[in-house]
């Protein structure tokens, strides 16, 4: 070993007699640094300061803390757990050397020692504990890589869905902030509805993750429908609606197309594909494109039906003036049971608050909204 002051390894003896304190000084001066603490309690404050031993040697018999003690705690405490500890006693039944190594310990010495024996298992739990934390120093390293990857992917995918999700809303008269309300909307009543007997399946920390990653993209079937039916200032037509009933399906299947050139199954696309086509089914199954009804209208697409209402409810639009707050919820009340899953009106009057204040705090401009609608009102001029 290096007997280099600087690379020498610390060992901290803990014992409560001066003369093993002397004996184990004197023995491993030479190739270590050397702590020494003559009670328990004066071990443990060594063994947590700024710098920590690398090894301690701990006896067991001790007045104020015995050692079996002070082992517990270091293994219990993750700023030492990882420290090797060597008991030195008297102790010499196997009862004893058995409860010492199930504490945690690396390895059990009984006085008298034999000084060979001692410097050897020193060296080697050093030795072990040298590999030991490189390893654990590299996984640290590739957890914290993995992580920080991760996060730079969940971050293109975030603004990959946004960016696609903008698209569709470029050629409609709502705003960006429309998405970022409606995903909060969608958040807020997953939570709220976490621990009802009926979601509680679905609604996971995960789910609940896609869920709100997923929700941007419920309109994006809006971009194959026509401009001069999409941006139409009046009432459709009724050829005119069953074109505009269309755009779940397209969003489903373009969600789809997109997964299948991936070439496998997206855990949060498989949500946004449920949103997408069915986030305009009625509960009472008056609703489009397939007419579902109840139960078979997938969870996620009925929070999002509630939330996508209550803000176009409550946003200024080509064709209408906004809402209040109160008008819209008393709307969404009326339609429980019949548009909506009654559990998730409940759920929506209970959050109503958030509702309003989410929207109070990432309102539509009105200078964006005036420039939107002269954008769309050209784009329709030229619409064929």
């Amino acid at each position: 070993m290096d007997v280099n002051e600087n690379n020498k390894a610390t060992i901290l003896v803990v014992d409560d007699t001066p003369g093993n304190l002397a004996l184990m000084s004197a023995l491993l001066k030479e190739r270590y640094k050397v702590k020494v603490a003559n009670h328990g309690d004066k071990g443990l404050r060594i063994a947590t300061s700024r710098t920590p031993p690398d090894l301690i040697l701990l006896d067991v018999m001790m007045p104020d803390i015995d050692g079996y003690e002070v082992c517990r705690r270091l293994k219990a405490d993750a700023q030492t757990r990882y420290i090797p500890i060597i008991f030195l006693t008297a102790k010499s039944e196997i009862e004893d050397e058995q409860k010492g190594l199930a504490l945690g310990a690396a390895d059990y010495i009984t006085k008298p020692i034999s000084p060979p024996i001692l410097m050897a298992r020193v060296a080697t739990q050093l030795t072990l504990k040298a590999s030991t934390d490189f390893l654990r120093s590299k996984n640290d390293f590739l957890e914290a890589e993995v992580a920080r990857r991760t996060s730079e992917l969940e971050a293109v995918q975030d603004v990959t869905i946004m960016a696609m999700a903008s698209l569709a809303e470029t050629r409609d008269t709502e705003t960006g902030q429309h998405l970022r309300r409606t995903q909060l909307y969608v958040r807020i009543l997953a939570e709220t509805l976490r621990p009802h007997p009926r979601f509680a399946d679905f609604l996971t920390d995960q789910n609940i993750k896609v869920l709100c990653k997923s929700a941007p993209l419920h309109d994006i079937g809006k971009v194959g429908i026509p401009d001069r039916i999409l941006l139409k200032p009046g009432r459709y037509e009724p050829h005119e609606m069953e074109i505009m009933k269309r755009h779940p399906l397209f969003g489903r299947d373009a969600i789809q197309s997109a997964e299948d050139w991936l070439g496998r199954q997206v855990e949060f696309l498989t949500i946004a594909k449920e949103i997408a086509l069915c986030h305009q089914e009625r509960w009472d199954g008056s609703g489009y494109p397939e007419a579902l009804s109840g139960e078979s209208i997938p969870a996620s697409a009925r929070l999002m039906a509630v939330a996508d209402v209550y803000d176009a409810l409550i946003s200024r639009r080509v064709y209408k003036p906004p809402m209040t707050h109160e008008q819209a919820v008393q709307v969404i009340v009326q339609s429980r049971g019949v548009h909506f899953d009654p559990d998730v009106v409940d759920a929506f009057l209970q959050a109503e608050e958030e509702f309003r204040s989410i929207a109070q705090r990432y309102p539509d401009s009105e200078d964006d909204l005036r420039k939107k609608i002269e954008y769309l009102s050209q784009a329709v001029a030229v619409d064929p």
